[in-house]
């Protein structure tokens, strides 16, 4: 049914759960790929530079928030990508999902920055408005 599942992920606890609905999803179609897409926005983006001495601890950086993501995709079978893009999340998100031909949205209800979920509206809530094609919120 969903052939390309986009799986937005931060690498928090509730991405982590949205990793398991996709995963579930894409194992019962052998042709679903899910295509892991990781949105490094500019506060994360200065943080992660401050606290990494070379480009290649900011690449070991990132994948680390990705590794439980990534296993769980693996041991499952499932076919899958990391696609990483910088910019403001829910935008990106939208925007890729519009113009990538994705059958299916699926993104946690809530990720690693709280501040800005209660000051700006939350991620999903952009992703689920302003998306084309179907958006599971997993909480």
């Amino acid at each position: 049914m969903f052939k390309n599942i986009l799986l937005a992920s931060d690498g928090s606890e509730y991405a982590i759960r949205a990793c398991e609905k996709a995963t579930y999803l894409a194992k019962h179609n052998p042709e679903s790929k899910v295509i892991v897409l990781y949105v490094v926005d500019a506060a994360t983006s200065r943080a992660d530079v401050t606290k990494s001495y070379s480009s290649s601890d900011l690449d070991q950086s990132r994948k680390a928030k990705l590794e439980i993501t990534e296993r769980k995709l693996i041991e499952a079978g499932v076919s899958y990508e990391v696609v990483v893009l910088h910019g403001d999340p829910g935008p990106t998100i939208v925007k890729y999902a519009n113009e990538n031909n994705v059958d299916l949205c699926v993104i946690g209800s809530r990720g690693l920055n709280r501040l800005q979920e209660m000051v700006l509206g939350s991620v999903s809530h952009k992703v689920a408005k302003r998306v084309e094609c179907p958006v599971m919120i997993v909480k």
